[in-house]
């Protein structure tokens, strides 16, 4: 990852130019730079991220967003349409969700800028809502926990960081890779305010025991998580297809809330999401409102305030113009592409598939290091996230991977990868690859406090690299 992109080619502003650009100019450089950091998905050999993929159904949106890029979903007094988008976005994915079964409550929902954004409105939830009823808080000398299973997503644990939440992360099955209720159980205690599941969870793609998790939840009087970000908007066209994806949703008693991602297999534009409570008691504690300030009533719903309009606006065009059909037949495909993969892998002697996952997987090896594999595959093309605890190598397959020809080509490399690892693991060679969520560059071994610094240096390149010149045009004597 180099800390000054395009500096090469293209120029680099580190003040407000004194005259504009001509637009033409302007979208030259963009278009360079998009074909080129298409190109590199558009082979099919990247991990998750470009869930779609299908630049016919992003032109379509672009076109939607368009007509509402410039609205502030906030004033729907000026914009109605704010209101008809989210509210049938919050209707269509609470169906997905079977929340028509529900009659202990009145379901309900909200559309967020992402995953993170719906656990972190899904957390605060319960906060406020169990120092409402329940009494705990740090107001009241109780401090409240959550409870989660190692695989459970970091954003959870910043949510609890944000909100004076104990965090409590509990071990998964090595085996089944997935929680086992009776830990949940006992780590939970008076002040517990919520316990999670994952549908499926990131690191392995394994769902974990929703039911038994709902009849915890139920038997404690707290809230159960279901967090579907990644699955949320796949596994039930799984179910429809005869897959064995057990209920995870509104269905099962005890859950309380669920987040699926509309920007993942909701094929919609990044910074989408919906979060979904099974009873409006939830969500609407959360709710922040200021009557006394000068400038007016203030009120949000969320933590928000000004959003596009165009985001509402395309992802209520994704859902609308593909339909339960649409979605079906791509998890059809992609259902079909992961099984092949996995077949791939599991032909391969030293290579184990962790858990019984479904669309996305992880693999690892007790014969060799498996970063061997995955600094391999990558020579060839390929783009894999790197898990830990233990080491593996993590594919969420999206339609990308569904293209003629990808999955032979994964077959082939991963044949030849599995060669080189052992040839490596004989020479006695360390790997290059590490695990950074989001596939950063890895290789990273030592210390938390090294580790740490690592990755806080990463942060620093993706926003202050460019405060400084980059070092060919600070040699020159240029400025832009």
């Amino acid at each position: 990852m180099s800390d000054y992109p395009y500096a090469d080619r293209l120029p680099v502003h580190r003040t407000l130019p004194e005259e504009g650009t001509p637009r033409e100019a302007v979208l030259a450089e963009l278009d360079a730079m998009a074909r080129e950091e298409d190109a590199f998905w558009e082979t099919g050999k990247i991990s998750g991220t470009m869930y779609c993929g299908d630049h016919g159904h992003y032109d379509f949106l672009t076109q939607a967003f368009g007509r509402f890029a410039h609205v502030n979903a906030l004033q729907r007094d000026m914009c109605p349409s704010q209101t008809k988008f989210e509210g049938e976005i919050i209707a269509m994915v609470l169906d997905l969700m079977h929340a028509g079964a529900v009659t202990d409550g009145e379901p309900v929902g909200m559309v967020t800028s992402g995953g993170t954004g719906s656990i972190l409105h899904a957390i605060l939830a319960y906060r406020d809502h169990a120092a409402a009823v329940r009494g705990i808080g740090v107001a009241h000398g109780r401090v409240p926990n959550v409870v989660k299973p190692e695989t459970a997503h970091p954003a959870f644990d910043k949510a609890c960081h944000l909100f004076g939440v104990e965090c409590r992360t509990v071990p998964v099955d090595p085996v089944t890779t997935v929680v086992d209720p009776a830990v949940v159980a006992a780590a939970m205690d008076e002040n517990t305010i919520a316990i999670i599941g994952s549908a499926g969870n990131y690191p392995y793609g394994t769902i974990d025991p929703i039911a038994q998790l709902g009849a915890l939840a139920s038997e404690r009087g707290v809230g159960l998580h279901v967090d579907g970000c990644l699955g949320g908007f796949i596994l039930p066209f799984g179910e429809e297809l005869g897959y064995a994806v057990p209920p995870f949703d509104f269905r099962v008693p005890g859950v309380t809330s669920i987040s699926a991602d509309t920007h993942k297999y909701g094929y919609a534009f990044k910074g989408s999401s919906v979060v979904l409570f099974r009873d409006k008691a939830y969500r609407n504690a959360q709710y922040f409102h200021m009557t006394g300030w000068t400038g007016g009533k203030y009120m949000s719903p969320g933590m928000d305030g000004s959003r596009s309009g165009g985001l509402l606006a395309a992802t209520w065009a994704s859902l609308v113009s593909l339909g339960r059909a649409g979605y079906r037949g791509y998890a059809a495909a992609i259902f079909e592409t992961a099984a092949a993969m996995m077949a791939a892998v599991r032909a391969q002697d030293g290579l184990r598939v962790m858990g019984s996952p479904t669309f996305c997987f992880s693999f690892t090896s007790e014969e060799f290091d498996i970063y061997h594999v995955s600094d391999f595959m990558r020579g060839r093309g390929w783009r894999f996230n790197g898990q830990q605890y233990p080491n593996a190598i993590h594919m969420a397959v999206t339609r990308p991977q569904t293209q003629p020809g990808v999955v032979e080509a994964f077959a082939a490399d991963l044949a030849q990868a599995v060669e080189f690892a052992r040839a490596e693991a004989a020479a006695g060679r360390t790997s290059e690859s590490g695990a950074i969520y989001g596939g950063m560059p890895g290789g990273i071994a030592g210390l938390t406090s090294e580790v740490e610094e690592f990755i806080e240096s990463i942060m620093d390149t993706m926003l202050d690299a460019q405060q400084a010149l980059p070092p060919v045009q600070a040699a020159a004597g240029e400025a832009r």
